[in-house]
């Protein structure tokens, strides 16, 4: 990742003659790359050269021989560097060849029908393992990202949106159509599918230029003569073997059984929903509706980079078929958007964690949270999430499920109390936060007097609005507190300090302090147990 990140601070060169440097504003130098992404494994860019002892068996050089495969239908070209490459991925790299066979088995069946629907051969379904491995959180030291590596500005180009909440390039599915498109339009201008390739990988620009020098239009002639190419014009090794590893792929995939290869199983696709999501949405809660964690959330929807979609836009999300209906439920429910206030913070010199938590009145352990890394960490120029406009409790509540039965009995009991007082109906499209805003009061307030413990709302729902002056909010937090305190004994956890603890249950770390004997400079430790009252 440091490799990653330093390499992008340099800067790197456009992969297409259409990118060009992004806007000001845009040139950000941290966070291109996601706290997640992979680095291309070192079989991907190898140049390997054969061992003494890796002669092909009969069986090999039999496979390497044939000309077409079964449902293949790219004319296979011989060449040292395709034996080259079959005999690196049947030997040296053959454990390498094995995993990425494995990873491609949800994803194959898809992208072969988007190249069906394109009319593209069906071998160019190997490209990604090629390119990624077939990985979709693979980046390239260039900053190439996802499955089919494409740059941000050729992504760009075929709608695939890039930037600090998402990154489309490594949504599997998106990036499939954007992949098949360029594929075609790249064979529209060159006419040649090993052209096409080689463009792919080095840009059409640069393709054409070599060609038009070497006065050629076949991308092996232009091989043998790329030494007599202007340095600027020049192929770099990695496009000359380009299309050579991507025909010993097609060989050794077309001949699994017959290599020894565990078959790939066409069977295993993903069984998803796509639907649209608001900007703003609460994606840790929209998972937990479907009875999902975050990371298996993720592992299907891996172009978010926050745990809220992109306030700006609405974004594409993959459920699961068999939860679908619940998660779509979720989504229309008006608390699915209380992260749609988010603040994008940028880190100042002297910033830290704690000093960002102090600020923004937000816990340290909820900031790491909804910006997904567990680093205490933070360099100046970067931007982290901060929680805004009310939803740093439901933040709360998402970071540090699993309260008290006796808790949420007391709140069921407030509830009860608040409902019979109850002035207000909540009505579509209401949250927690606009209601705050139009009786002037505070999302806390309206949490207490309520007995809530999330900011979800639903249409027809009574809620108690106390008069925002303070003495009626005082009067009213009181009056909804008439049930009998309940003491809970809190489990200090990894991470805890009597701030976030204090946040935690919604009391004064004054009177966490008075409970416990101890003072605000007291050190408390993982394990150690707290009074903490609650009501």
């Amino acid at each position: 990742m440091g490799l990653l990140i330093a390499s992008l601070a340099a800067g790197c060169a456009p992969k297409t003659p259409q990118e060009a440097a992004p806007p000001v504003e845009e040139q950000v130098t941290e966070n291109l790359v996601p706290d997640d992404a992979e680095a291309l494994e070192p079989e991907i860019e190898a140049a390997p050269e054969v061992a003494p002892g890796e002669d092909l068996t009969q069986t090999e050089q039999a496979v390497l021989n044939q000309r077409f495969g079964l449902l293949f239908d790219l004319e296979q070209h011989e060449s040292d560097e395709v034996e080259l490459f079959f005999t690196y991925y049947n030997h040296k790299a053959r454990k390498t060849m094995e995993r990425w066979l494995e990873r491609s088995q949800p994803y194959l069946p898809y992208v072969r029908r988007v190249f069906t629907k394109y009319g593209l051969p069906q071998d160019l379904v190997l490209l990604p393992f090629v390119e990624s491995g077939y990985n979709v959180k693979a980046y390239s030291w260039a900053g190439a990202g996802g499955m089919w590596q494409f740059m941000r500005g050729t992504g760009k180009l075929y709608g695939l949106q890039s930037d600090w909440w998402i990154d489309e390039r490594r949504d599997p599915y998106k990036a499939t159509d954007a992949a098949a498109r360029h594929l075609r339009d790249l064979y529209d201008k060159f006419g040649d599918w090993y052209l096409a390739l080689a463009a792919y990988n080095a840009g059409e620009g640069k393709i054409a230029r070599a060609l038009k020098q070497a006065n050629c239009d076949d991308f092996f002639e232009l091989t043998e003569k790329n030494r007599k190419l202007s340095r600027r014009n020049r192929l770099k090794q990695e496009t000359r073997h380009y299309v050579p590893k991507f025909i010993a792929i097609s060989k050794i995939f077309q001949n699994l059984d017959t290599l020894g290869f565990e078959p790939v199983s066409w069977d295993l696709e993903y069984e998803i929903t796509p639907v649209k999501v608001p900007g703003g949405t609460d994606l840790l809660a929209l998972a937990r509706a479907g009875g999902m964690s975050w990371k298996d959330f993720h592992e299907l929807n891996p172009a978010f980079r926050r745990q809220v979609s992109p306030p700006h836009m609405e974004a594409t999300a993959y459920l699961p078929a068999d939860k679908a209906d619940k998660m779509i439920a979720y989504l229309d429910e008006p608390g699915s958007r209380p992260y749609a206030g988010y603040t994008r913070y940028h880190v100042r010199s002297g910033d830290s964690w704690w000093v960002i938590s102090r600020r923004y009145g937000v816990p340290i352990n909820v900031l790491k949270s909804v910006n997904n890394t567990r680093s205490n960490t933070l360099r100046p120029g970067q931007y982290v999430m901060v929680p805004g406009h009310g939803s740093s409790a439901a933040a709360i509540a998402a970071a540090a499920p699993g309260e008290s039965s006796s808790s949420s009995s007391s709140a069921a009991k407030t509830r009860a109390i608040a409902a019979k007082r109850g002035n207000y109906v909540v009505r579509s499209g209401d949250t927690l936060w606009s209601i705050a805003q139009s009786f002037n009061t505070t999302v806390s307030t309206l949490r207490k007097s309520n007995g809530l413990r999330s900011s979800r709302l639903k249409v027809g729902q009574k809620l108690y609005i106390p008069n925002s002056t303070e003495a009626a909010t005082k009067q009213a937090v009181k009056e909804a507190g008439k049930v009998k305190a309940q003491l809970v004994q809190y489990k200090v956890r990894r991470g805890d300090n009597l701030y976030s603890i204090s946040r935690k249950f919604g009391v004064k770390v004054s009177d966490l302090c008075h409970w416990n004997a101890i003072s605000t400079s007291t050190t408390i430790y993982e394990g150690q147990k707290l009074k903490v009252y609650v009501q």
